[in-house]
């Protein structure tokens, strides 16, 4: 058991030396720091203060010293003595450092909060920021407190935080969609406009899916970085796992990697992705396919008869599902025949899917399928206004019949009271 211990405690006692202070401790009884600073009246020193009052951080115990050092039972400005830990404003590397002195310990965070990962300095060693942060001391790129909205860190559950889902877009957008703070790294600023016009914001912020992808999704938070063109895929991939496993088997997957074309991105764009749709397809005015391929190539013949079968997939599907809806309108029963269709609309789905695979079989194998079962429901439907003519006319004989008896009744209820009454009497 010691023997295991040990390298925990050497490790422990190296990232505190690294850091230059202490473990972070519980705010210590009568901190002097909030005193101090509303008395000042100096809004640099009351902003922090206010701020602090919604943090994560005081909601947990911890105060001033935790992040800054320093002896908080102190008055005076002997409270900010470097010799007792005091060391102000972190630098922006010192950020690191000092988040990561907690942070980074699993031991000390498992008390707080055992589901946070405790890799994020790692991470952030191997991201562009942090990568231009240690190599070139670049002035602007993100650290923690650029993300985490210092003094007023909030947990991401919180709507009001900085990293809350809904936020995510907001925050990276501070810096880049700031054409003036990004000049000089040659990359474009409009990814946040292009991203709140795309499927995914709209499917989080208007339908209110928190899991739908934001900038972290794809770029990663503390590890951020591009996605590379060699896996782009495995980015798209983490949701859209069906159409990832068919486009890499596929012959554009080679293709595009010899052109240095970006995988999903080369159809679907990147940050203002729209809602994929047939029309996409083929070789018409809104087709992508249509980009790179003509009615005379092989690609884009292929691509027309992709897009002819699952058309014709969709018109059975509808034809059929109209025809059973007329007939349970109709009072007849096809409940079952309605919810085996339900296979048809599986089918245009994994049609569409299949597009990804850029082969006509594979999409012919899933349209066939749908049309069969759109198919068996036409005829189920057929079947039942067939037996609603036949219930119809069943009952225009019936009808017929009980007129022709009642009228005949009636005939002989008349002829029967016309009799003399005299011969009745005798």
């Amino acid at each position: 058991m010691t023997a295991r211990l040990v390298p925990a405690g050497l490790v422990l006692a190296a990232l505190a030396a690294w850091a230059g202070v202490a473990l972070a401790q519980p705010k210590p009884p009568g901190e002097s720091c909030v005193a101090c600073h509303l008395e000042i009246g100096d809004e640099r020193l009351v902003k922090p203060v206010k701020a602090f009052e919604g943090d994560i951080h005081k909601a947990k115990g911890f105060g001033c010293v935790a992040c800054h050092g320093g002896d908080a039972r102190a008055a005076g400005m002997e409270a900010m003595d470097p010799a007792k830990g005091y060391i102000g404003k972190p630098g922006r590397r010192q950020t690191i450092q000092v988040c990561g002195r907690c942070h980074s310990d699993a031991r000390f965070m498992k008390q707080y909060n055992p589901s946070l990962r405790v890799d994020q300095v790692t991470e952030y060693a191997t991201s562009v920021h942090g990568r231009r942060l240690r190599e070139l001391d670049d002035p602007k790129v993100a650290t923690c407190a650029n993300c985490h909205a210092v003094h007023a860190i909030k947990p991401k559950s919180d709507p009001a935080a900085s990293i809350h889902p809904l936020r995510v877009a907001e925050t990276c957008g501070a810096c880049h969609a700031n054409a003036t703070y990004m000049a000089g790294y040659k990359i474009p600023t409009d990814q946040l406009e292009k991203y709140r016009r795309s499927v995914h914001w709209k499917t989080m912020s208007v339908k209110g899916d928190l899991s739908a992808p934001t900038c972290n999704s794809c770029h990663g938070n503390h590890g951020a970085a591009p996605p590379g063109i060699s896996w782009v895929g495995n980015v798209c991939g983490q949701c859209h796992a069906v159409m990832a496993e068919l486009f890499a088997k596929s012959v554009h997957a080679r293709v595009f990697t010899q052109m240095g074309a970006p995988g999903c991105a080369t159809c679907h764009n990147n940050h203002d992705i729209q809602p994929a749709s047939v029309e996409m397809v083929g070789l018409g005015d809104r087709a992508i396919c249509a980009q790179c391929h003509a009615a005379d190539d092989k690609g884009g013949q292929t691509a027309t008869e992709m897009r002819a079968l699952i058309d014709s997939l969709r018109r059975e599907h509808a034809k059929a599902s109209a025809l059973l809806e007329r007939a349970e309108h109709a009072g007849m029963e096809v409940s079952q025949a309605r919810f085996e269709l339900n296979g048809a609309n599986d089918a245009i789905v994994k049609a569409r899917a299949a597009v990804h695979a850029f082969t006509l079989e594979a999409v012919k194998k899933e349209a066939d399928a749908g049309l069969a079962i759109s198919a068996k429901a036409h005829a189920r439907g057929e079947r039942a206004f067939a037996e609603l003519r036949f219930r119809r006319n069943g009952l225009a004989v019936s009808l017929a019949i009980i007129v022709v008896l009642i009228a005949g009744l009636v005939f002989k209820i008349r002829q029967i009271e016309r009799r003399p009454k005299s011969r009745n009497a005798g």
